[in-house]
């Protein structure tokens, strides 16, 4: 069984060791976009619920090491109005191929999240994804 069926394309925040964990995930079949792709010389400039639209209004699943995005009131509405699918890094410090093998390790798990439409963000931990928003 392919990992993906409906193969979504996921867009990697720039909070995430971009090259390498891009790398890791596409040489595991994973569509990727990355924010320096898509954003180029405005990349650093670029805010949250900028990135956040795009992915809503493009289907991208968003990947981010950000948990912290479900505290911000601007993101959330954002998440909400564009119904923006996100998987979050439990821990925010992994070194590059940690952060790529966290998602590999769920990628069924992931598989089966997204084919909710969303809004949702859940964390992505060793062996497990906890979805904490909605709550």
């Amino acid at each position: 069984m392919p990992p993906f069926p409906s193969r979504p394309e996921f867009f990697l925040d720039r909070s995430l060791a971009r090259r390498v964990v891009a790398g890791l995930l596409r040489s595991a079949g994973w569509s990727i976009r990355t924010h320096i792709e898509v954003y180029g010389s405005r990349d650093q400039e670029v805010e949250d619920v900028e990135w956040l639209e795009l992915c809503g209004r493009q289907g991208w699943v968003a990947l981010t090491m950000d948990q912290r995005v479900r505290y911000r009131a601007a993101e959330i509405a954002a998440i909400r109005r564009h119904r923006v699918r996100a998987f979050a890094l439990a821990s925010g410090n992994l070194r590059a191929a940690d952060q790529a093998r966290r998602f590999l390790a769920n990628e069924a798990r992931i598989s089966v999240a997204c084919t909710d439409p969303g809004p949702f963000i859940y964390a992505v931990y060793v062996d497990r994804i906890e979805r904490i928003f909605p709550a």
